[in-house]
């Protein structure tokens, strides 16, 4: 252990108070340490959240550790809604649900608001944590260590000088932007040509859901799609995901009628249930859909970017919240292996995980495919049976690929290296001859997987 790593006052600054940032702080202070949260956001304890910017977010087995390393998990289960698979709308408004796990394998919709509020409040409830909200970050002085705040109604502006600077100010770091400026700093960042924006199902006049409340609704649409996740006061949070411009994008969407033309051919059913459609449309805004992959993550062992700050994705796989989450336990993994000592810590947690980072980021744009697309296809469907068959029949020899990285804390990068292998099975699998008549009973659908199992080793 570095003998200077005990002399360091055991304090912190942490820039972001979003979801990774609080609960950062929560892990932090359990470890006795004196911690400053920067947020350029007014106090939502006060001012509560601005509606139509996020997507309601799905909680699976690597948050729920995290959350539970953190002491708070029980709390978040209260509001949580599992579920438990895909419904599926077909243009004629048919329902199909394709169940994500086994028997008792969930993600759980919550809300991003009051996550986010849970966890600003059980870090406060520290007494060694404190938050300054409407604090904008000006970046980061690499040459002199400071960290600049802005509080923008007073213009009073704040230098921190921490031995310790943990960057969770999301996918446009201002933290990030000054490490750029070094040598040898990689980075990028991808736009899709699709926007989002939020939309609303309410409860039903008597209260409940509308609904199945227990699913992930989907209404794939081949170049597009609409989806929608259960809240707890019996709404769903519903997210259009439509191309910025060509023959069927935002572009062409310019007037009320316009806008309900196109719910009235696309998406009967859901029109049916969302009476406040049009002042949904007009009142949220369209917003972009971005990947951000950049090395080295830490600077000299006294800053490290985490969550989106590092490796902000695209939400079609329901990663990234869970990805950032997993940041925190990964790290406090690290610290009990070298005992606070962060000059071990931060080269191998930027050594181990950047892997995974950009891997995520692959496997969600994959699945943005998968769900646009082909969750409606009859041999996407078959292939999606015969998997479950297989885990089920199989299970020390195969695990789907949605199942590792929903339902498991396997690393990314290795989930993402299993699901390419499983593609070239499931290729092999369907060119059988006349495989979706007698797929459960041909002996050729067993031998080729146990070939493909012993390649695998």
């Amino acid at each position: 252990m570095n003998p200077m790593a005990n002399q360091l006052k055991k304090e912190a600054v942490i820039s972001g108070a979003g979801l990774v940032g609080s609960l950062w702080a929560i892990m932090l202070a359990r470890r006795g340490y004196e911690v400053r949260v920067y947020e350029r956001r007014p106090d939502f304890r006060n001012a509560g959240f601005a509606g139509g910017r996020s997507i309601n977010l799905a909680l699976s087995d690597r948050g729920w550790k995290a959350l539970a390393r953190a002491g708070v998990d029980e709390l978040i289960r209260e509001k949580a809604i599992s579920m438990a698979g895909r419904m599926i709308h077909s243009q004629e408004g048919a329902q199909s649900f394709q169940p994500y796990g086994q028997e008792g394998q969930a993600i759980y919709s919550v809300s991003r608001s009051g996550l986010n509020l849970a966890l600003v409040e059980a870090a406060s409830a520290y007494p060694g944590v404190t938050f300054h909200f409407e604090h904008k970050c000006q970046g980061y002085q690499t040459e002199k260590g400071e960290v600049r705040f802005l509080h923008e109604a007073s213009q009073k502006r704040i230098i921190e000088r921490p031995a310790l600077l943990f960057a969770a100010d999301g996918a446009f770091s201002a933290v990030r932007a000054a490490l750029t400026k070094q040598t040898r700093f990689n980075y990028s960042q991808q736009y899709l040509d699709y926007g989002y924006k939020e939309l609303s199902i309410p409860p039903a006049p008597g209260g409940g859901h509308r609904l199945e409340p227990n699913a992930l609704h989907i209404w794939p649409r081949g170049n597009f799609m609409l989806i929608a996740l259960p809240n707890a006061d019996g709404s769903f949070t519903c997210t259009l995901f439509l191309p910025f411009e060509g023959p069927v994008s935002f572009e062409g969407l310019t007037t009320d009628d316009l806008v309900m033309r196109f719910f009235r051919r696309h998406f009967p059913d859901a029109l049916a249930l969302m009476p406040e459609l049009i002042q949904d449309f007009n009142g949220n805004p369209t917003a972009s859909l971005v990947t951000v992959r950049c090395s080295p993550w830490h600077f000299r062992n006294q800053v490290l970017l985490m969550g989106d700050a590092a490796h902000a994705i695209v939400p079609f796989y329901g990663q990234g919240m869970n990805a950032g989450f997993e940041d925190c336990t990964l790290l406090d993994d690290l610290a009990n292996k070298y005992q606070e000592d962060w000059g071990r810590i931060m080269p191998e947690f930027n050594r181990t995980r950047i892997a995974d980072g950009n891997a995520i980021a692959d496997l969600a744009l994959r699945n943005f495919v998968e769900m646009r697309d082909l969750v409606a296809d009859p041999k996407f469907q078959l292939r999606k049976e015969m998997e479950a068959w297989l885990a089920d029949k199989y299970p020390k020899e195969f695990l789907p690929l949605y199942s590792m990285v929903s339902f498991s804390h396997i690393p990314y990068s290795k989930a993402l290296a299993e699901g390419k292998a499983q593609d070239q099975l499931f290729e092999s699998l369907l060119s059988i001859d006349q495989v979706q008549a007698n797929w459960r009973t041909n002996p050729e659908v067993v031998r080729r997987f146990g070939a493909w199992v012993k390649v695998r080793g």
